[in-house]
């Protein structure tokens, strides 16, 4: 049974164990109380929180700004510029620029007209398999200007051109601007609707189109907000081809349009002049909006104010409107699977609107920059899209006027258009191009690593160790997985200030409750198993046995948890030291919201979590009896996940096995076509940035090499299917073995589940451990 200590004995490096003393070597008493489990990750959200406050002073060391021309001004922020495009995923090279005017007989391609405008439903490429498709609104008279006009998620395109209702007059802006000589192009946007999430043969979600874009997307490197720029950006193309270079041409949206609009004149320099209304804030609490506003990195060198200064010195405009309204993710449907992420939308307050405007001006004095901030007194506007924001924006643009709007609405010929349908050809197309790259994945990654390597034995220097050779050549890889996808932190950490008391008194070994210190607020702590008898002088191996998701460290202790059959007391029992850490990945959405905090300053759990582990090895090489050159990991679950994450960063692990977790990790995360997915589950937060064209399980397990490595794998695990876990495995054990290493990689397969199964894993224990079975050791 797990108890308190009950005495206080320090133990010397000299002492057996005979009697369990009541301290570990070199700690002090362990007082705390209290679940520690929901202490360590309530401490990590107040260091994330913390990280996000400081982001605001540290992003200024990634500016250089040279205002002294625009040409200047433009050379010294385009290193910000490409880097901001490649966090929202506008990486992709478009195609070249058309417009298709399409209908029948049915649904005519000219919509509708009135005396100064005609309207055509109209689609145009954007990339391979990617079209965007919405309103041409054409002048019937001359042409004074360009303008793409985006609605919010929750709009169609038809309100803002008073096609439909749904939207007053005052706020059909790109009705106001056709009708005012402007050449209008307005993209159906990607709805936050739910119909199309999912696919009926195997599940649909409460997720609203945009999550479940953004999940699968956000692990190729790309995402749903950079699709909506590359669609407003190809229409821009167009516009640009079609009317000339000296042409003036802005972007204007509301919501997430006014996001689109914003984010496509910071990443294009060819935009004139931006609309932003219903969206210019301060994004320090990014992490509560909806998911699919979720970028990484953003915060560490961007906020609204210096986005606006990629604009500069082009116009900006904006409208402190009332904004869309998202209460939380869509109540799930009978028949639907929940899952969306948690996330909220409402209007900000002016104080917060104002303070980023502010930083505004700080940042870049004004009279660089044509920019106008419209509010209703103390309050928003009402109603988005007004004649004032208009009026300034089509200024920028060279039309000078009232801009009035005609009291004639078009009216819409099409007799059966299904708005609902047009949404489905968005959402499958962006779907479609995203499951592109999965399934070209295995290329993209053997490009981006294994190619960049003489795996091949033959192709070593001569004198050198294929192995050794291998090793250096991955090790800027693994800074890239560190830096790009898991996330480093930088902070100083603390001394471990070790403390401990006896929880368990087994006849055949003792444990200890440890806590380590790591970073304020952040520490790690497990238990470690001391088998007794160990003779003074004596080191023995260590195995980390981790948990898995909601699980604690007396789940591999005691209990015989189903899942993990005591595997970490059974090693001990064989003369191992054990140690039992906890990882943060307990409490649901609590431990999801941690990575959400974390991403906009480049950090995720498995941030902590490596901190927590190379602070846990740095201890355990203190303690007497341990060989630090001796250190195994053994994971199940989520503990498998850990398995091949921290040791391809940590190389104080000798050796790692990865349990009931191991197989095609972009198709488990990001793939549409298959029950396995995390597409169709709760685990939002498994999406890392651009890491599925990246890292794979097979290029973490080469992070790895040339240290053993093993795959635990029970055929009926309903983790991934044994195809997939296979697939991947036989990349690791092609490396091992063209490193001269086949003997240190194995996978075991056993009849059985999602389970550890403490078989050919424990003989691998014991011969790479260099631990006998004899004894104690059987």
């Amino acid at each position: 049974m797990m108890r308190p200590a009950v005495a206080v004995l320090l133990l010397t490096a000299g002492t057996a164990f005979a009697e369990p003393p009541a301290l570990l070597p070199g700690t002090k008493p362990l007082t705390a109380e209290g679940d520690l489990s929901r202490k360590m990750l309530d401490g990590a959200h107040r260091f994330a929180e913390r990280a996000i406050e400081r982001s605001v002073q540290s992003r200024a060391k990634l500016w250089n700004r040279d205002p002294s021309s625009r040409a200047a001004y433009e050379r010294s922020v385009q290193a910000n510029r490409e880097r901001f495009q490649k966090m929202i995923g506008v990486v992709d090279r478009r195609v070249p620029a058309a417009m298709e005017r399409f209908g029948d007989d049915d649904n005519p391609a000219l919509v509708a007209e009135t005396g100064s405008f005609r309207v055509y439903q109209v689609r145009w490429p954007v990339l391979d398999g990617v079209r965007g498709e919405g309103l041409l609104l054409e002048p019937t008279g001359p042409v004074l200007g360009h303008v793409v006009a985006l609605p919010d998620a929750d709009q169609l395109s038809e309100q803002i051109a008073g096609l439909r209702p749904g939207v007053p007059p005052v706020s059909q802006f790109a009705r106001r601007l056709a009708a005012n000589g402007f050449r209008v192009i307005v993209p159906t946007p990607v709805s936050r609707g739910i119909d199309f999430s999912g696919h009926p043969h195997i599940a649909l979600t409460n997720q609203p189109h945009r999550e479940w874009i953004y999940r699968q997307a956000y692990h190729m490197g790309r995402h749903v907000i950079g699709y909506e720029v590359q669609v407003a950006l190809a229409a821009v193309d167009w516009l640009r081809s079609r009317a000339g270079a000296d042409a003036r041409v802005g972007v204007a949206g509301y919501g997430e349009g006014g996001l689109v609009a914003f984010y496509a004149a910071a990443a294009d320099t060819r935009i004139d002049a931006v609309l932003v209304t219903g969206y210019f804030d301060s994004r320090q609490r990014v992490w509560e909006e909806p998911i699919y506003r979720n970028v990484w990195g953003l915060l560490s060198e961007f906020g609204d104010a210096e986005i606006a200064t990629l604009i500069a010195p082009r116009g900006l405009v904006v409208e402190y409107s009332v904004g869309p309204q998202v209460a939380g993710p869509p109540a799930v449907p009978k028949g639907r699977r929940g899952g969306a992420a948690v996330g909220r939308l409402g209007t900000p307050g002016l104080e917060s609107v104002l303070g980023e405007w502010k930083r505004l001006d700080e940042i870049l004095p004004a009279g660089f920059q044509s920019r106008t901030l419209i509010r209703d007194g103390d309050g928003p506007v009402q109603d988005f899209g007004g004649r004032a924001a208009v009026r300034e924006f089509a200024g920028i643009l060279g039309v000078k006027g009232a801009l009035e709007l005609p009291a004639e609405l078009p009216a819409d010929r099409r007799k059966t258009f299904d708005p609902a349908e047009r949404q489905r050809r968005r959402v499958r197309e962006l779907e479609g191009h995203v499951q592109q790259l999965i399934q070209a994945g295995d290329v993209t990654r053997r490009a981006f690593l294994r190619d960049k390597t003489t795996l091949i034995r033959t192709l070593a220097p001569r004198g050198e160790r294929p192995a050794d050779v291998f090793a250096r050549e991955v090790a800027p890889f693994r800074k890239v997985l560190e830096e790009d996808v898991i996330g480093r932190i930088d902070d100083p950490v603390l001394p471990a200030n070790p403390r401990s008391r006896v929880v368990y008194d087994n006849p055949k070994w003792t444990g200890y409750e440890v806590v380590l210190d790591v970073y304020p607020d952040v520490f790690a702590w497990g238990v470690l198993l001391v088998p007794k008898g160990i003779k003074p002088g004596e080191k023995r191996p260590v195995v980390v046995c981790q948990h898995g998701r909601n699980g604690l460290p007396k789940d591999v202790i005691e209990g015989d948890v189903p899942a993990y059959h005591d595997f970490a007391a059974k090693l001990a029992e064989r003369g191992f030291v054990t140690f039992a850490p906890h990882n943060l990945y307990r409490g649901e959405d609590l431990y999801r919201m941690l990575n959400r905090k974390g991403n906009p300053v480049k950090l995720t759990m498995f941030s902590f979590i490596t901190a927590q582990h190379r602070q846990i090895l740095s201890w355990l090489g203190t303690l007497p009896f341990v060989d630090d050159k001796r250190i195994a990991f053994y994971g199940l679950s989520y503990g498998g996940e850990t398995a091949v994450r921290v040791p391809a960063l940590v190389d104080g692990y000798g050796l790692s096995i990865c349990s009931g977790d191991f197989n095609d990790w972009a198709r488990k995360v990001a793939a549409t076509d298959s029950d396995y997915s995390f597409m169709y589950t709760i685990e939002w937060e498994m999406p890392y940035f651009n890491m599925g064209s990246m890292f794979n399980y097979a290029e973490l397990a080469y992070l790895i090499a040339p240290r053993p490595f093993m795959v635990e794998r029970g055929h009926h695990d309903g983790v991934a299917p044994d195809e997939w876990v296979s697939a991947e495995y036989a990349k690791v054990r092609w490396a091992y073995a063209n490193l001269g290493l086949a003997g240190r990689t194995e996978i075991e397969f056993f009849n059985g589940g999602h389970t550890i199964n403490g078989r050919g894993t424990f003989d691998f224990l014991h011969r790479y451990l260099n631990w006998p079975k004899t004894e104690q050791g059987r």
